[in-house]
């Protein structure tokens, strides 16, 4: 199960214009960067900007899962959006992404931050399940399918 607060329905953003991986990673900086004080959109999209320099985090099938460390994150957070179209992430199937998760952790997470990473991955692995965040049309929406997907992935 995702920690309390890790995702929000505030956090999650539907039919998304971004054409882009700049703007995709600019998107997800700015609704990360609303959770902490200390943070500016500019410093989050760096963060995961750098991070995408080591490799791209695209997957594949349309999905990206951005992620940074941070000293300023106490608690690991996430953001999501779905694009109304895809934009180009360098994926490595090298097709459009169109559903973007991004995660913020500690500087010194290490464990934690493997475990949401491979969570996050085995639930966005679940065709069906992206099918749905596919054809969500609110926030609320794709907040309630999260919600049921990790609440059935611990047996709740």
């Amino acid at each position: 199960m995702f920690p309390d607060g890790f995702i929000v329905e505030e956090r999650i953003g539907c039919q998304i214009e971004a054409s882009s991986k700049k703007r995709v990673l600019e998107e997800l900086g700015q609704r990360l960067a609303g959770e902490i004080p200390a943070l500016t959109q500019d410093m989050v999209f760096d963060s995961l900007l750098q991070r995408e320099r080591l490799g791209s985090t695209g997957l594949g099938r349309g999905i990206a899962l951005p992620h940074a460390r941070m000293p300023q994150v106490t608690n690991a957070i996430g953001a999501f959006i779905q694009l109304r179209q895809g934009a180009d992430f360098d994926a490595v199937d090298g097709q459009p992404v169109d559903l973007a998760f991004a995660m913020l952790v500690p500087e010194e997470a290490t464990e934690v931050h493997l475990q949401l990473l491979a969570k996050l991955a085995a639930m966005f692995s679940d065709a069906g399940f992206c099918d749905k965040l596919r054809q969500a049309e609110t926030s609320e929406g794709v907040f309630e399918l999260i919600r049921l997907r990790d609440g059935a992935s611990t047996g709740q």
